[in-house]
């Protein structure tokens, strides 16, 4: 699978929505709160998240082929459903490319991916050319030149470049250099010293040398490349930020001219690097992490050839692995899913096919989905949930005792602003210049990722165009971008669990209500904040509402780091910190949002439904959608890399906060769910 690193900067739900796998069977219409995932032996006072979801945990085993299952698993099954039957379709249709071009291409790209015996019995070949031109490098030039071809392929060999925008001028697309270049998740993999970080890298270099030697590699000859491609990852590793620091937009914003870049790099001639990926202009450019290609300069200059050489050669494996034949293919299971996250078992070709096929012209697949599984009223209802929980966050910022008027003034502003894409672009992408065919899949992956490679590069220089979608419709998450001020919400998520036409009030604001608040306040939490109203990176609050937010956001640090999810493991305060404080406010914003509609619905205000009233729905609901079991590899990953929590403190942490949830359940003051009214956190 390539990777293109984009400079985009997005808030994510929080669910790596591009796994999948057979889900147990189960009732076709649940109810939206179901008694059966229910554990009533636990009382709701003590641990909310087992008392909603308990039952359901109880009997639920994590299928094989996935390292966690939940709520957003679920739906991630159901949609993958959907896409298998578009992509069988398209495939067997033969269609012309010039009256149904999306379904030519959907179903020449899902139709080479399904071709098993000519991916086996052609392996690398199609990768022939590109090795040879790695082993033909003479001298640091050549590496150059290489690392920008790769780079045009979307393999992310030594460092990243791409489009993004101007965070101080956000009307227009600059140029973005980022920290990369590295084969395992996170820099700390590479430069933690504990036993089990260094049996990783073990690990690591014996997944390395097993690729090498499937591309034809004496054994000890690919063990000791592994261990050379360990040594330079490792240094650039070193130079590379942490992910909290990576969290301050202020630090990664050093917009400077090419002459100053070509100054801190003085061994790598940024002339030739743009003329090889056919950048004519690249203009200002901003070096998000200056340290990192300082540092990187001296290992392009230090490092031998033949080093380089076998670098080059392992992450264009590495990247294009899963459209490979099966040796390739679970070799690469074997260390990324299986050793990393402690799945059991690969996923079926048709799914990772879709997978791929989503990744890869997203928009094209997207816009087949949509025709047939997203109802025009799906989006209306959507809208309208939407503007009753913006009406909500601007009654709380009118009344918030801690924020002064003048900023006050500005949080309306950008609230006010805020754009809104729900469902699906208004204006699809258009694939016309790709060729897919029935050909070999690495080539089809290949020419998609080099397509979008070229359009992103070709932002550059140029105003932005805010009709553009960072997700494909079929995804189920959603995102708040900073820079353009807008919170999206893909087709994909405005189903059950999350958002149910047929459910009460109380059930739609606890599941995709609380979404919608999250997202929102993402646009206030430590990151949003410093975006104003028309997405520019600008402080706009007096020094007093900011001194007053950061002692309320350290208490969020605070509670969340006390959470130990395995041993000796706690949860990255720092880290998590965004994704917490959008957790919290945006169930409080949701559960506001409810109450306003009920006021204007009495009746329902006081009908009760499997003897719950609509406020405790609204919380059963809210504990729904984070409904999940993880394998302990999985979760050692993400507390390592993740900014969301692990999903029972996406539910106790926020709920053991508000006053609301304790009325609700008639929650006695002492309890575990009622945090101390001193430690009690309280922003938006």
């Amino acid at each position: 699978m390539f990777k293109f690193l984009s400079a985009i900067l997005i808030s994510l739900l929080g669910v790596f929505a591009l796994q999948a796998a057979p889900q147990p069977k189960s009732e076709k219409n649940p109810p939206p709160i179901d008694p059966k995932d229910m554990d009533t032996s636990v009382k709701p006072q003590d641990d909310f998240f087992m008392y909603a979801d308990g039952g359901w945990i109880k009997r639920t085993e994590i299928p094989p082929e996935y390292s966690r299952w939940g709520s957003f698993n679920e739906l991630i099954e159901k949609n993958n459903d959907a896409l298998h039957e578009i992509a069988e379709k398209a495939a067997k249709s033969h269609v012309d490319p010039k009256t149904a071009p999306e379904m030519q291409k959907v179903g020449d790209y899902y139709g080479s991916g399904m071709d098993e015996k000519t991916i086996e019995a052609m392996r690398t070949k199609p990768l022939d050319d590109e090795l040879k031109r790695s082993d033909a490098m003479k001298d640091r030039n050549d590496v150059l030149k290489e690392i920008a071809h790769l780079h045009t392929l979307g393999v992310g060999a030594f460092f990243g470049f791409g489009s993004g925008q101007d965070d101080k001028n956000s009307t227009m697309v600059i140029s973005n250099c980022v920290q990369g270049g590295l084969g395992m998740p996170d820099r700390d993999y590479y430069t933690k010293t504990d036993d089990a970080s260094k049996k990783l890298r073990d690990q690591y270099v014996d997944h390395v040398a097993k690729m090498l030697t499937l591309l034809g590699e004496p054994a000890n000859t690919a063990s000791d490349h592994a261990k050379k491609i360990l040594a330079l990852e490792t240094s650039l590793a070193q130079a590379s930020r942490t992910r909290v620091e990576l969290r301050d937009p202020q630090k990664n914003y050093n917009k400077m001219p090419q002459t100053d870049l070509q100054a801190l790099t003085p061994d790598w001639n940024w002339a030739d690097y743009f003329k090889e990926i056919n950048l004519i202009e690249p203009g200002d450019i901003n070096v998000r992490q200056p340290d990192f290609f300082k540092a990187a300069n001296a290992t392009f200059a230090n490092t031998p050839i033949d080093d380089w050489k076998t670098y080059l050669r392992w992450h264009l494996i590495n990247a294009a692995a899963a459209e490979l034949s099966k040796d390739f293919v679970n070799e690469n299971f074997n260390f990324n899913d299986a050793t990393l996250r402690g799945t059991k078992q690969i996923k079926p070709r048709w799914k990772r096919v879709v997978i791929s096929t989503d990744q890869a012209i997203g928009e094209a697949l997207g816009k087949l989905y949509v025709a047939e599984n997203f109802p025009p009223e799906a989006k209306a209802r959507a809208l309208e949930l939407i503007n009753n929980l913006k009406e909500a966050l601007s009654d709380r910022i009118k009344t918030l005792e801690w924020m002064d008027e003048p900023t006050k003034q500005e949080a309306l502003k950008k609230l006010t602003a805020f754009g809104v894409k729900i469902g699906y672009p208004d204006k699809w992408r258009d694939y016309s210049l790709l060729k897919i065919d029935r050909g070999p899949f690495i080539l089809n992956a290949m020419r998609a990722e080099n397509f979008e490679v070229n359009r992103d590069l070709k932002k550059i220089g140029k105003p932005v165009d805010r009709t553009e979608w960072g997700m494909t419709p079929p995804t189920v998450n959603a995102y708040y971008n900073p820079t353009m001020n807008e919170i999206v919400f893909p087709a994909g998520i405005l189903q059950p669990p999350f958002f149910n036409a047929k459910a009460d009030d109380a059930v739609n604001y606890g599941g995709i209500g609380a979404v919608i608040g999250h997202e929102m306040t993402h646009g206030f939490d430590d990151q949003g904040r410093q975006y104003d109203a028309t997405g520019n990176l600008r402080d706009w609050w007096s020094p007093e509402s900011a001194a007053k937010f950061k002692e309320r956001s350290q208490a969020v640090v605070t509670q969340y780091a006390e959470y130990e999810p395995l041993p000796g493991m706690h949860v990255n305060g720092e880290l998590t910190q965004g994704e917490n404080i959008a957790d919290i406010g945006g169930v409080k914003l949701a559960y506001a949002a409810l109450q306003k509609a009920l006021d204007k619905n009495p009746a329902a205000r006081e009908k009760k439904i499997d003897g719950f009233t609509p406020e405790q729905r609204f919380f059963l609901s809210f504990a729904t959608i984070w409904k999940s079991k993880q394998r302990d590899e999985d979760l050692k990953l993400r507390l390592n890399t993740d900014p969301h929590s692990p999903a029972r403190y996406r539910v106790d942490g926020p709920l053991s906060n508000l006053p609301e949830f304790a009325k609700a359940f008639n929650i006695p003051s002492n309890s575990p769910m009622v945090r101390p009214a001193d430690k009690r956190v309280n922003i938006w």
